[in-house]
């Protein structure tokens, strides 16, 4: 263990630099400060040590991002083989949406590294097996997780793009977008807003399920076995 001289005299101790603590640190600093605030630089300052130590243990910062995508993977639910495909999609898409709300700055990063890690390319083999084994064959199966992506990965993307967080911030953007003109030029909307979107217990992420299981209905048509 390193140790950090405090104020005072007192010493803090800090984790042994390892490649495992560099990229829990890294997933740390993105979660909290987002992507736009990482850097070799700043996560060095965040473990105490000279940026040049930190690639002793990860070659460069494209590489951190292949390693700390595949720690989000290892939070998404892995789809079991040979389990009923529909109740596992389920799982593996409720459980995605919520790593991806604790690690927003990963939407759009999930399937898009040269250098995938063990854990998303054994997530990406399990959905797969998954489909394989319960009536879907090699075409249907790869249609049917290009659907399944598309909504999770969509939804997730306009959920934490949007610009309110609470029935509060919700209300007074409506305010301020639906004038007397907006509602005379376009009802369907204003009435949408007025009438569903800031009824109470209102939120954009209660239609996810909902949606998901829409497109549950329709991968399954998909099947090859009838």
């Amino acid at each position: 263990m390193a140790a950090d001289r405090q104020k005072g005299g007192s010493v803090r101790e800090r984790p042994t630099l390892t490649r495992d603590v560099i990229v829990a640190q890294a997933v740390e600093l993105a979660d909290d400060e987002g992507m736009a605030a990482l850097s070799m630089r700043a996560l060095a300052t965040r473990l105490g040590v000279e940026a040049m130590s930190l690639y002793h243990h990860v070659a460069s910062k494209d590489v951190l991002l292949d390693a700390m995508i595949d720690v989000v993977f290892t939070e998404i639910h892995l789809p079991r083989v040979g389990r009923p495909w529909r109740a596992e999609m389920r799982e593996r898409a409720v459980s995605a949406r919520a790593a991806l709300l604790r690690h927003r700055w990963a939407v759009g990063q999930m399937d898009a590294r040269r250098q995938p890690g063990p854990a998303s390319i054994a997530h990406h083999d399990a959905v797969l097996g998954c489909l394989l084994s319960d009536g879907f064959d090699m075409r249907s199966a790869g249609t049917a997780f290009a659907l399944l992506d598309a909504h999770l990965y969509g939804f997730v993307l306009q959920e934490v793009a949007l610009p309110f967080e609470s029935e509060a911030d919700l209300a007074e953007l409506v305010e301020t977008i639906i004038s007397p003109e907006v509602r005379t030029a376009f009802p369907h909307f204003s009435a949408f807003a007025q009438g569903q979107a800031l009824q109470p217990g209102y939120t954009f992420g209660r239609e996810f399920e909902p949606t998901l299981d829409l497109t549950l209905d329709a991968a399954g048509r998909l099947r090859t076995d009838g």
